[in-house]
Formats: C-alpha cells, sequence, structure tokens
C-alpha cells in the first residue's frame, strides 16, 4: 500500500514539474540567445552608458540577476548564464574555467559589447574573471572578487574538505534526480528556498524567478557536477594568473563560509574558514591595486546577505577610471 501510495506521489510530482517546465519554456528569456558555435548562451544587458560590468557567477549560481538592477543605476551591466545555466544550452565542451573564457569572449564579441570592463567574480566566477584578464588585458580596467577562491590553497585543500566537495557533488546528483522527478519545483513552490537561505525574502519575486527557474531543471544540477568535478583543472589553469601589476582590484572577504544554522551544524566550518583565509591572503598579492573590503555581515553569499558592497566595490573602480 505504501509502495504505492509513493509511486503515485512521485508520479505526480514528475508530472507537475514537467508540466511548469513547459508553461516556462513559452515565455521568452529575458536577454538574447547568442550563437556561440553550434550552442547558444543567454545574455542579459541594461544600464545605458560608461565602462561594461561583466558578471562570472558562482559554481551554480545566477546571482547577477540579484545585482542588475542596482549596478544598472550606474553603468551598463551584462549578465550571461554560463553554458548548462538558465537559458543557455549545454556545451559539449569541458566545464573548466579556460573553456568558459573562450565562451565568454566569444559571446560578448558576437554581441558586440565593447571594452573596457569591470569583472566581478563571485566565489568560483574570480578564477574566470582572473583568467579573462590574463588573456584580454587590454579589454579590462579593473576586477571584483567575491570571497573568491585562490589555487594555491585550493589545490591543497585538506582531506576532510576534499570529502565535504564529494559531500557537496553528491548532492548536486541527489538534486538531479530530484528536478527529473519534480520535487526541486515543488519545493520551490513552497517556499523553500526562503526558508534554507531567509535572505532570499529581501529581494522581488520578479528579481528571483530566473535564478529559481534555473534551479528546478536537471541541466542545471548537471552543470553544476560537471563544473565541480573540473575544479582541479581550473585551479591549474588559472595559476597563469597570479598577477596584475597596478589593475585595480576589490578583494570583498565574508565573515564566514557559512552562518550558524540548523543546516550546517554538521560541516566543517573552521576548516573551512582556514582556508578562506589563506586564499585571501595570496589574493592580496595579485595587484599593487588589489584592496580588501569586510563584508562583516555575509556568509559566502555576499551577493544575498550584503549586495551593496559588490556594487560599492564596483563605483570604487569606476571612480579610479575617472580619476585616471
Amino acid at each position: 500500500m505504501l509502495s504505492s501510495f509513493n509511486s503515485i506521489l512521485l508520479l505526480a510530482t514528475t508530472c507537475y514539474g514537467a508540466i511548469a517546465c513547459l508553461m516556462d519554456n513559452r515565455q521568452p528569456p529575458p536577454g538574447k540567445l547568442i550563437d556561440v558555435g553550434g550552442y547558444s548562451l543567454h545574455l542579459y544587458t541594461a544600464g545605458e552608458s560608461g565602462p561594461t560590468v561583466i558578471v562570472e557567477h558562482s559554481l551554480g549560481g545566477l546571482e547577477g540577476y540579484l545585482l542588475l538592477p542596482e549596478i544598472a543605476k550606474h553603468t551598463r551591466v551584462c549578465i550571461y548564464d554560463r553554458a548548462g545555466y538558465g537559458w543557455s544550452d549545454h556545451s559539449p565542451y569541458p566545464r573548466t574555467s579556460a573553456q568558459m573564457v573562450a565562451e565568454l569572449d566569444y559571446l560578448l564579441t558576437q554581441a558586440d559589447i565593447q571594452p573596457p570592463y569591470i569583472l566581478v567574480g563571485n566565489s568560483f566566477g574570480s578564477y574566470n574573471v582572473r583568467l579573462y584578464a590574463q588573456y584580454f588585458p587590454e579589454k579590462v580596467m579593473g576586477m571584483v572578487l567575491t570571497d573568491g577562491l585562490h589555487e594555491t590553497a585550493m589545490l591543497k585543500m585538506p582531506i576532510h574538505l576534499q570529502i565535504l566537495k564529494l559531500f557537496f557533488l553528491s548532492g548536486f546528483v541527489m538534486s538531479f534526480i530530484g528536478s527529473i522527478l519534480g520535487i526541486v519545483r515543488l519545493l520551490k513552490d513552497l517556499g523553500v528556498f526562503e526558508l534554507i537561505k531567509r535572505e532570499l525574502i529581501k529581494f522581488p519575486k520578479l528579481i528571483l524567478k530566473p535564478v529559481k527557474r534555473s534551479f528546478c531543471r536537471p541541466k542545471h544540477w548537471i552543470t553544476m557536477s560537471r563544473e565541480i568535478l573540473n575544479l582541479d583543472i581550473s585551479s591549474r589553469q588559472v595559476e597563469l594568473a597570479n598577477y596584475f601589476d597596478a589593475l585595480p582590484i576589490v578583494s570583498i572577504k565574508a565573515k564566514t563560509f557559512f552562518h550558524p544554522s540548523f543546516w550546517v551544524m554538521f560541516l566543517p566550518i573552521k576548516a573551512a574558514n582556514k582556508l578562506r583565509e589563506q586564499m585571501h591572503s595570496e589574493i592580496l598579492n595579485l595587484s599593487t591595486k588589489c584592496v580588501q573590503i569586510q563584508a562583516d555581515k555575509s556568509g559566502h553569499f555576499v551577493w544575498i546577505d550584503q549586495p551593496e558592497i559588490i556594487v560599492g566595490a564596483i563605483l570604487e573602480i569606476l571612480n579610479t577610471g575617472d580619476r585616471n
């Protein structure tokens, strides 16, 4: 009896998720789909003039949608869904930083988004913007690294943090299954995302919609898994992008990796924070004009906890450019 009930329940959630995705697909994306060589990436642009801010998301993140309205008040801003996320297609190529940088530059070229760029890299996105600035220094006027990673510490990660990485990967796999069965969609509609991360409540539903939409789709979790499986390769690729002379860089440092809560009580937070300390020390050596800003009320997700600090860092680089 119980087995039959569970089967009916899973069938119902699967149908619910499939129908909801079909209805979503009838709505046009907010930006443009641009072909980058046999597959398309979604690019969304706002703001009228000035240097263009390019937001490179965290692993699995689409936080640029949360930041875009405020950044657009000051200058032009572009966010894009990396291949496999949001409205973008899967990429047939490995999910490494070098490949993502190649896709990003081709996307900006095809869309005729002219430099100079201010690159904003959140968490894993910090790898990609550093590598972009290494490959195309003439296009970049500054970078903002939000609780960024550094490859030296990442490649020497202790075994218990390596296990934590595998724990996250297993969560992505379970979420992939949950998205196929419509469970992630149901949890989203019940407001569980906001229950887990209460700070999401402060954002308008219209801004949150594209972010939450992506998490309901199996391709999102497949891409997260591909990115984390290639994380060491990306770390080795970015080793060459370790010094940028006098390029203005603002490094934003969160207070802790995770705020203490029921959801993270069994995670090695102290070890994660020790690793972060090492990474932030290394990041400060990237440039003679690298400065650090403390996000004292933030966990790792500064773009949710204190997005105004990221906007302020962008303005600092804009003002530096004006002074020069």
